[in-house]
This record gives structure tokens, sequence and C-alpha cells, in this order.
């Protein structure tokens, strides 16, 4: 009697089990019904015209997952990381851009992925006070695209992006070497500047360094490699206002005009 009990609510379960998965089996088959793929890109299309950027990168997935071998897949590929790209979701943009350009050599639009993977990391550039790794990775993939495709208008602006990127890392060198000089040690300060000068020759940031590398030379008594130090400043910089600070320093004498002292007038009320 308790077997046939025990058997019974057995059967009882099983079918209770049976009837959740087939439910979820239905669910999951009204998730995912198979729609056309021009009308499923374009409403992929136009969520992304919404500014619904979340909701467009998940269409134009779905485009992909359900029409893997349509010309619209390869298209849908690539907007969506541009529309991860658009949502700061820059992480998921370069895994997609990764993919569509490992799928794609050849495509006509793998130019643009290239460019717009370098933008995913440019856009994450932090300050000089932080970790400049994205910098350096932004810096890479923006020569990938200047050296791969030169004549293009994303060479272009990758050009632009690089001058910029490449002042950045100058000024991050410049913030430790500003550092290491205010604590004495000069030798470590002199390596950071020295790297600006010889690494970074086209960024804003050589006449400064220049002057405190002067600067620093001074304060080790390296006279010599001072002087020709602030030369080199001269010769270059001119009209810069680090060199006339380093020719002061350098022949101890001022060169600016000094403001006058002023006297007190003659009817100065106080003893």
């Amino acid at each position: 009697m308790r077997k046939q009990r025990f058997f019974a609510h057995f059967r009882i379960a099983a079918f209770a089990a049976m009837a959740v998965t087939l439910a979820a089996c239905a669910e999951d088959e009204k998730q995912y019904v198979e729609r056309p793929v021009e009308l499923l890109y374009n409403d992929a299309k136009n969520q992304l015209d919404a500014g619904e950027y979340k909701a467009a990168a998940e269409t134009f997935d779905e485009v992909d997952r359900q029409h893997p071998y349509s010309v619209w897949a390869t298209k849908a590929q690539l907007m969506s990381a541009y529309s991860y790209y658009l949502d700061n979701k820059y992480d998921d943009a370069i895994i997609g851009l990764d993919r569509f350009i490992q799928l794609h050599p050849s495509n006509s639009s793998v130019a643009y992925a290239h460019y717009l993977k370098a933008l995913s990391y440019y856009e994450q550039i932090s300050d000089v006070g932080r970790d400049q790794k994205m910098t350096e990775l932004a810096l890479k993939f923006l020569s990938e695209v200047v050296t791969r495709f030169p004549t293009t208008q994303y060479a272009r602006d990758a050009r632009l992006k690089i001058d910029l990127t490449r002042d950045h890392l100058a000024g991050k060198e410049m913030e430790i070497g500003r550092y290491y000089h205010n604590q004495g040690q000069f030798l470590a300060a002199i390596n950071r500047f020295k790297v600006v000068v010889d690494k970074y020759q086209t960024t804003t940031h050589v006449p400064e360094a220049l002057h405190r590398l002067t600067e620093a030379y001074l304060s080790l008594g390296l006279s010599e490699q001072a002087s020709k130090t602030a030369a080199i400043l001269g010769h270059n910089f001119p009209g810069s206002e680090w060199y006339v600070d380093s020719y002061e320093i350098v022949e101890q004498k001022p060169v600016r005009p000094q403001e006058e002292k002023k006297e007190a007038p003659w009817y100065w009320p106080f003893d």
C-alpha cells in the first residue's frame, strides 16, 4: 500500500516537473521566435536612432543569432559594436569589433572597425594623475589605423589623436619627474625628463622638460650639463619663458625687468 502511494506521489511530481519544463520551453519559443531579417534589422536601427543603445545592441545581436549567414548579419555585428560604443560599454564594443575584424578581414568596413576599436580605448583615457594603460593602448591601436589604412579619413583623424595621446603620456612623465624633483631625488627626476625630451620630442612638454633638466643638473653640481641643456632649450625654443628661466639660473642674473621698489611718499604719516 505504501509502495503504491509512493509511486503515485512520484508520478505526480514527475508530471509536475515535466509541465514546468514544457512551460519554460514554450516561453523560450515565444522569446526567440524567428522574425524576417529585414524587419529585425530595421527595428534595431530604429532603436539606435532613438538613442536606445542597449536595446539596439541586443536586437542587432539577435539579427546575427537568427540569420547568421545573411548579409544583414555581417552589418549587424558591426552595428552592435557601434551601439555598445555609443552606450559607453567599451569592453563590449571592443569584443564585438575584434570578432568582426577576425571574421571579416577583407570587408569594406574593416578600416572603420579598427578605428572604432581605437576610439573605444581613446575615450577611456584618464587624467595624468592615474594609470595610463588605456592611453598606451589607444596609441597602439590609433597607430595601427594609420599604418594599415593610411589614405582613409580614419587615418587622418587618428594622426591628430595620436599627437594628443603622446602629449598625454609626456604629461604623465612630467608629473612623475616633478614629484621626484620636489623630493630631492634628482637622478630619478632627470630620467623622467629625458624620456620626454627623447621619446616625445614633438609634444608641448619639451620646453619645460629641458628647463627642469637644467635645474636638476645644477642641483647635482653638474654646471656644464646644465649649460648645454639650457643652450639646447634656447636654440629650439628661443622665445619660451622656460628658456628665460633657465638662462637666469645658469647665468645667475636676472633677464626680466625687475619691478621698481616703491618709496613711501614724503607725506608718509607713520613713524
